[in-house]
């Protein structure tokens, strides 16, 4: 009898969803570039990101490998730094000086150069010296941007802590010309990377990543080095 009442329990006893997965889910997610250089395509360099947004997912197809989701992030504070050039000219003849000059956003890489001069000038006079240029200080730059071609793949949806590839497509409008003033305030932008999503319960998790993130406006203006970027972002996410 005992066992007889045991087999009902198990026919009654609710079925256990053995999947971490959501249809749809919200996220709040933070990232942040320290740097930039020449990984791909992009060519400026020393060049900071900050980025604020929020993000949608809606799952496509599950099986107990994968769970292959669309995604879509929207950026209302996207923030670039560049770094400010200066110029420096000592001149040497016909009277000692030395005259800095700001240049703003306008090298694309900061290594320091020196470039020696000497010329005549009206009545004969000889004036030489060095032009140096060299990066001092930064200028910050906000925008917005979003990405509304995405995709993210999670892999062993059944467990609490899910390795996960995802990337990105879309632009960015920045208030002023990024990375130097050559170059324009719309840009396009994609992006790559790998993390960790782990889940606190069914319906909230929080995801770790890194990516490859580049800005180019895709020689619609008339500079265009490109800055590639490596990013760290954090996300919370809940949804059901």
């Amino acid at each position: 009898m005992a066992l007889a009442n045991s087999d009902i329990s198990a026919q009654v006893r609710p079925e256990i969803n053995p999947y971490y997965a959501r249809k749809n889910s919200f996220g709040l997610f933070g990232a942040y570039s320290p740097d930039s250089s020449h990984i791909l395509l992009g060519y400026a360099e020393n060049r900071k990101l900050v980025d604020l947004g929020v993000s949608y997912n809606r799952r496509l197809i599950m099986d107990n490998a994968v769970n292959w989701q669309y995604s879509l992030e929207l950026l209302p504070v996207a923030l670039e730094s560049d770094p400010v050039g200066v110029e420096t000219n000592n001149q040497t003849k016909p009277i000692a000086s030395t005259t800095t000059y700001d240049f703003g956003a306008q090298f694309v890489t900061c290594a320091p150069a020196t470039v020696p001069y000497s010329y005549a000038g009206e009545n004969g006079v000889i004036y030489s010296g060095t032009f140096s240029y060299a990066c001092s200080g930064r200028r910050w730059t906000i925008g917005e941007a979003m990405s509304p071609i995405g995709m993210q793949w999670n892999f062993l949806p059944h467990r609490k802590i899910q390795p996960f590839f995802t990337g990105h497509g879309g632009y960015m409008y920045s208030t002023q010309p990024i990375p130097i003033i050559q170059a324009g305030s719309f840009n396009f932008t994609f992006d790559l990377g790998a993390g960790f999503e782990v889940y606190r319960s069914m319906t909230r998790s929080v995801r770790v990543e890194y990516r490859y993130h580049h800005i180019s406006n895709h020689e619609t203006a008339q500079g265009n080095p490109g800055i590639d970027s490596g990013l760290f972002q954090a996300t919370y996410v809940f949804g059901r």
